[in-house]
């Protein structure tokens, strides 16, 4: 690894610390949903899936970064995911979004980024994925961006976020326990009028009905009315959007992992109802707001190999009425990953001396106790 490398993972790890809390929801008692969660909560319960971050903070305007989801640890041109996209609002800019459409899968890892880098993202996951081995003979990469809009903290014109970053974000994904908050993409998002970020969550379906487990990480940058596991949030502090114009815009990307045996087409129907969690904290998928969710079935028996002898190919699908657990699983594991991405994130000064505040914790666990919404 180069001394350039080596100083830039350091600086990563000393973000972590200095930019994200410790603390997430279910540390205050706040437990969402009725589903148990995986080890972790977090994307990473989903086995071989990895995150990664490259957190970029310089001078007084910059604050943007880069965060790489991971199916799989395989070549994953040469061992796609099936997978599926949905729009809740059509505001943004993820690229490679038809040819997932068209052929029900992805072949590169998936990159969350700021509106503007989304060509750059895009170009440094081109790079990842021609010198890999085994792609030596490759002549066409459906790299897989999207994004929301950083910039009243970020100097997002600037448009800071090189190759570089993208792939050592990739090169330091991990699984376990990731960083959340004002890391990676989510390092200078707005949520709710409060300082959003990254967050995941995770949910196991019980062993009689499958046993299969779904991740959710999502990047926080929308509007709404907040409400906390029920508690109305936004209403009790009365602070809530009176102009729908930019106190709602923003955008949400949400990324569902699951090792469920799903088609492409079961996908887009998991994909559906995470916008139901999102519904659930109080988002309204505002005019001005990019709301996608990316859903992938990470189960190795149907992973999608790029040179096949045979015209056919077998695959294990679950029924359609065996994914109802599923859909309850993305709702609630997305409505925690968001509000997750507000605990963990820390107030933030940006570009023009913009301040955008966290949640007040205190205040809202006070609120939760009002409303016997603690366990």
């Amino acid at each position: 690894m180069t001394m350039a490398r080596l100083t830039l993972l350091a600086f990563i790890l000393l973000s972590y610390n200095l930019h994200a809390q410790n603390k997430r929801a279910r540390d205050y008692g706040i437990e969402i949903g009725v589903l148990k969660t995986g080890q972790h909560n977090s994307i990473t319960d989903v086995a071989g899936v990895k995150v990664g971050h490259t957190t970029i903070i310089e001078a007084d305007s910059i604050r943007t970064g880069v965060t790489p989801i991971l199916p799989h640890a395989k070549n994953m041109y040469q061992w796609k995911v099936p997978a599926a996209i949905y729009l809740g609002n059509g505001f943004g800019k993820l690229a490679g979004y038809s040819q997932v459409k068209e052929l029900g899968n992805i072949e590169t890892p998936i990159i969350l980024t700021n509106t503007l880098s989304v060509p750059e993202a895009s170009d440094a996951l081109i790079t990842y994925t021609l010198e890999q081995e085994g792609n030596e003979t490759v002549r066409s990469v459906n790299s897989i961006v999207g994004e929301t809009n950083d910039g009243w903290l970020n100097d997002i014109r600037g448009r800071h976020v090189r190759e570089e970053h993208v792939l050592q974000a990739i090169e330091n994904a991990q699984g376990g326990r990731i960083a959340e908050g004002n890391v990676g993409a989510g390092t200078g998002t707005i949520c709710f009028q409060y300082k959003g970020g990254i967050g995941t969550s995770s949910r196991v379906i019980p062993k009689a009905l499958g046993g299969y487990t779904v991740g959710v990480l999502v990047q926080t940058n929308f509007g709404g009315v907040l409400q906390i596991n029920g508690v109305p949030v936004a209403k009790e502090f009365d602070n809530y959007p009176r102009h729908y114009s930019y106190d709602v815009d923003g955008s949400c990307m949400i990324v569902v992992m699951t090792d469920a045996p799903l088609s492409a087409r079961n996908l887009e129907r998991l994909a559906k109802r995470a916008m139901m969690g999102l519904a659930k904290t109080g988002g309204i998928a505002s005019n001005g707001s990019g709301d996608y969710v990316i859903a992938a079935s990470t189960a190795e028996i149907n992973l999608i190999p790029h040179r096949q002898k045979s015209l056919t190919k077998e695959i294990v699908e679950l029924k359609n009425n065996a994914v109802t657990p599923l859909f309850l699983a993305a709702i609630e594991a997305t409505e925690e990953a968001i509000i997750n991405s507000l605990f963990a994130a820390k107030t933030m000064v940006g570009r023009n001396n913009h301040e955008i505040k966290s949640i007040p914790i205190d205040a809202i666990i006070k609120l939760m106790k009002k409303h016997k919404a603690l366990d």
